[in-house]
């Protein structure tokens, strides 16, 4: 069976990705306000997806962003690099005191019975000042890429960044590669631009020119507008209501051929089911669900996103690809930070069904 994806056998690039790179604060288990110690990890969606399929399954990546030229600057740019991913800037210089600023993310890990919490400084920020003509796509597309990707939260942080992304799938698509987008809608940013209406009328803009969408059924209605099914959902885990909206994306978005998300069910802090579906050229898709043991859940999405992409990119069956995102995004919820550690015979042995037996 077909992804239906047109992807092209050779390129200087397998995968590119557009969108802001942030820095992450993690006190571990402490809350912030008691906290004295960090550490810092380097962190964006887009630069996710881009560095795990780097680090772990070995592939040709790049990410597309902006860069301020101060020590945060410097640190997120040796991280860039450390994970493989060879980068496209847009440079800012830094004034030494109000930026323009790498975003800053703060995030505990919660414990137990306690969650998580998340919240961020993306004053003046670099990336939102990015706008269309800030890159010479011809020339970055020139020794061909396969695989374009960018994401909801890259397109909410300012009018002129959705309007970028827009230009890039434009682009991308008229270079013959494959395009991705995960709608990853959060609220409060859509809010600071007109909310949920301009959310729609700016992401709908954007894929026009995109084969592959990652969201959850939340994500669908809210970013591209479109209706849910009259059913209800058992549980976290049940795809019943993400299936029964694919006929309202194919009348909505018809050149649209993959629709993925990840399914979890929180327990506790550390404790989440886990699973992840597909709606792939017509077909469904239901990966098996594990019980997880989190360490860190942040990035788990971008993890299952790397892993699927890696497996269509390859030419692997539609069900092989979706468990291998859903052991990728499974191990990264193991490992601390926001991208990979793992290995891609690690994420094989576990898409086969391998245990946590000690290797030897």
């Amino acid at each position: 069976m077909s992804s239906g994806l047109n992807i092209r056998e050779d390129a200087e690039l397998d995968f590119l990705s557009l969108g802001a790179l942030v820095h992450r604060l993690d006190p571990g288990i402490i809350p912030f306000r008691k906290a004295n110690t960090c550490q810092i990890h380097v962190s964006g969606g887009e630069f996710n997806v881009a560095a795990n399929l780097a680090d772990c399954f070995g592939l040709k990546t790049a990410i597309v962003s902006a860069m301020s030229d101060y020590p945060i600057g410097d640190l997120i740019a040796e991280r860039v690099r450390a994970m493989g991913v060879r980068a496209f800037y847009k440079r800012f210089k830094h004034d030494g005191v109000t930026g323009p600023n790498m975003a800053s993310v703060y995030s505990d890990r919660g414990h137990g019975l306690r969650a998580p919490v998340v919240f961020y400084n993306r004053a003046n920020e670099a990336a939102a000042l990015l706008k269309p003509g800030d890159f010479d796509w011809k020339a970055i597309f020139a020794g061909g890429v396969r695989w374009v990707h960018s994401g909801g939260i890259f397109a909410a942080l300012s009018p002129t960044t959705a309007e970028l992304a827009a230009e890039m799938m434009k682009a991308a698509k008229a270079a013959g590669a494959v395009t991705s987008f995960d709608l990853n809608f959060r609220e409060k940013l859509w809010k600071i631009h007109g909310g949920n209406q301009r959310a729609v009328e700016t992401i709908g803009r954007i894929v026009e020119n995109v084969d592959v969408l990652v969201g959850n059924e939340e994500d669908l209605q809210k970013g591209l507008g479109i209706p849910g099914p009259e059913v209800a959902a058992k549980s976290k885990l049940d795809p019943s209501v993400f299936f029964g909206m694919m006929e309202n994306v194919t009348k909505k978005l018809p050149h649209v051929k993959v629709v993925a998300t990840t399914l979890r069910e929180v327990h506790s802090t550390n404790r989440h089911s886990w699973s992840a579906v597909a709606w792939i050229n017509g077909k469904t898709y239901t990966a098996p669900t594990a019980e997880l043991e989190v360490l860190d859940r942040v990035g788990g999405g971008d993890g299952f996103a790397a892993g699927f992409f890696y497996g269509l990119l390859t030419g692997e069956e539609p069900e092989q690809a979706l468990k291998l995102g859903w052991a990728h995004g499974a191990l990264l919820t193991t490992f601390p930070g926001d991208t990979t550690m793992a290995t891609v015979d690690e994420v094989r042995a576990f898409a086969q069904g391998a245990s946590a037996r000690i290797q030897r």
